[in-house]
């Protein structure tokens, strides 16, 4: 899906955005946050502008950093709780004052990353302990009309999978077995909600599945496709998602 303007992608954002604001006690520990990819900032602006959901809120006073290669006319004065880096989220990322960021959130971003590894792992390095990731990023091959399709947009390099995702995230140091993921039949994209771990990001070229699912890093589905097939199936997985349910990815 390639949005037709901002109020289009923040809208796809809200998904994700109004289920996690669902958890109170989660809202209200966040003390730092920083936007990857932030454009124009209307996600940033969100997060900045929440408040307790009691009958007489209060600002949580979130202190959010938004990010992006181009710079950006939203006036990072407009919120005193709000800052901006011009900068490649790819690359080493100034933390906020001096603390590490509590959340990292990343919507419709990560497709155009040149070493996807090694941001996740740059990622990993600038979380708090247990610090949460959320990524959204679309896949580049969905059902249309009951036939595949496949696309390539400018800039785009990977065909993300959830698996591949998943792959990715836990060799990166960021802990799947206690996440929560997202894929809808017919909608081309992932979901995935994480924790920093406790393993730093290991070496991709000598790391395998065995490892990982013993590291307790994966879900607990995937590591039921290692020990049947020495690595995981997507038509295997079965993975939660924020409001509980669960997803069975054997339908895609």
């Amino acid at each position: 899906m390639i949005f037709t303007n901002l109020e289009q992608s923040h809208n796809h954002s809200l998904n994700t955005l109004n289920a996690l604001q669902e958890y109170d006690e989660f809202m209200e520990s966040i003390a730092t946050l920083a936007d990857l990819g932030c454009g124009a900032g209307l996600d940033t602006e969100w997060w900045a502008t929440r408040t307790t959901r009691a009958d007489n809120p209060k600002p949580l006073n979130i202190q959010c950093t938004g990010i992006d290669i181009i710079e950006q006319s939203f006036a990072p004065n407009k919120y005193t709780n709000v800052s901006y880096q011009s900068t490649n989220f790819e690359k080493t990322i100034a933390l906020s004052g001096d603390k590490k960021y509590d959340v990292l959130w990343c919507h419709d971003a990560f497709q155009y990353c040149i070493d996807p590894i090694g941001t996740l792992s740059n990622w990993y390095n600038i979380a708090n302990d247990n610090g949460m990731l959320v990524l959204i990023v679309p896949e580049t091959m969905d059902i249309h009309h009951k036939q595949l399709a496949f696309m390539q947009p400018s800039g785009c390099y990977y065909h993300h999978t959830m698996v591949s995702l998943i792959h990715m995230l836990s060799v990166s140091g960021w802990d799947c077995g206690g996440g929560f993921f997202l894929k809808q039949p017919t909608n081309p994209w992932l979901h995935a909600v994480v924790y920093k771990s406790e393993h730093k990001p290991m070496d991709p070229r000598v790391t395998g599945w065995h490892q990982l699912s013993e590291m307790n890093l994966l879900p607990e589905t995937a590591k039921q496709s290692i020990q049947a097939h020495n690595y995981i199936r997507q038509q295997d997985l079965v993975l939660p998602w924020l409001d509980k349910s669960l997803i069975w990815l054997g339908n895609y």
